[in-house]
């Protein structure tokens, strides 16, 4: 591993997660194609979300636990350009550090794995961590019991069928990146299953105006950059940084973006917005307005 910058060298920080190397793999192959010669290194970071991966996300915070320790990476100088999952991050950027690229973004849906939804008997237990993934659930089987899940990928798989628990909920684009799509039982369609903000998605971290932030430029693609745009100033707009049962998913079609938003504001009120415009922000605020603002748990 290199101590410092070299000519020709972008080093990615990255989580040592097999699904995080993957996906920061995939930047580095990128970048490496759009600019021949270039070299990329990986830096491995231990995040406090994978050191206390047997504590729920509530009691660690939720936003930021998998990315600050990455992002620093970037401001120690240790690496220049920092790859998160794009829904691990908080709704805004260290100061000093901006997202440089969103390279083309997956699938956003949840799927289950396990048994489908109408495949679950009364009763069935869900396992998941996510506040949004069990208000929507729900919505859709008030009957459903649901326990904490925490781990890597191939450890939240493992649990489906195991010790009571008859399914989990993952992100269909973890599973497709690792190559694990076969174990989809039922695939939640977004227009229903609305997405946690940013997923499906990656985000590029850089320094503000440096030569690694001019680099990435190249494998941007604009469309999935501005629908994330979209749904982190919807998460803004309801707050920041609070483990809120909220979701949001953006399209773009002909110029034109589409927001489609939710919040639980209780076990049996999920509100939901579906708006339309041009600016990100713009929009993204609007649909938080819309749905009433920030949650009264804030």
């Amino acid at each position: 591993m290199s101590l410092g910058p070299s000519p020709g060298l972008v080093r990615l920080a990255t989580r040592s997660s097999p699904l995080a190397m993957h996906q920061s793999q995939i930047v580095a192959r990128a970048l490496e194609t759009a600019h021949p010669g270039l070299r990329t290194e990986l830096v491995e970071v231990s995040t406090t979300g994978d050191r206390r991966s047997e504590e729920p996300l509530s009691v660690l915070g939720g936003q930021g636990i998998f990315v600050k320790e990455v992002q620093q990476a970037v401001l120690d100088g240790r690496a220049d350009v920092a790859v998160h999952s794009a829904k691990d991050l908080p709704s805004t950027s260290p100061e000093g550090l901006e997202i440089a690229c969103v390279p083309g973004r997956e699938d956003p849906a949840d799927a289950l794995v396990g048994r489908s939804l109408a495949g679950l008997g009364p009763g069935a237990t869900i396992a998941t961590g996510s506040p949004r993934r069990r208000a929507l659930l729900a919505s859709l089987r008030p009957d459903l019991n649901f326990v904490e899940l925490r781990g890597n990928m191939a450890r939240r798989i493992e649990a489906a069928g195991l010790d009571g628990v008859d399914a989990v909920v993952v992100a269909v684009a973890a599973l497709s990146r690792l190559g694990a799509l076969s174990q989809v039982a039922e695939r939640l369609e977004p227009e229903i299953f609305t997405p946690q903000v940013g997923q499906g998605a990656l985000a590029v971290e850089a320094c503000v105006g440096g030569e690694p932030a001019a680099l990435l430029e190249a494998i941007d693609d604009p469309s999935s950059h501005r629908c994330l745009e979209a749904e982190r100033a919807f998460l803004v707009g309801i707050g920041a940084g609070c483990l809120v049962p909220a979701g949001a998913w953006c399209t773009e079609e002909a110029g034109v973006l589409t927001l489609r938003s939710f919040m639980a504001r209780s076990e049996e009120v999920i509100q939901r917005s579906e708006l339309q415009g041009i600016d990100p922000g713009l929009l993204g605020h609007g649909a938080a307005h819309a749905l009433g603002g920030a949650h009264p748990s804030h």
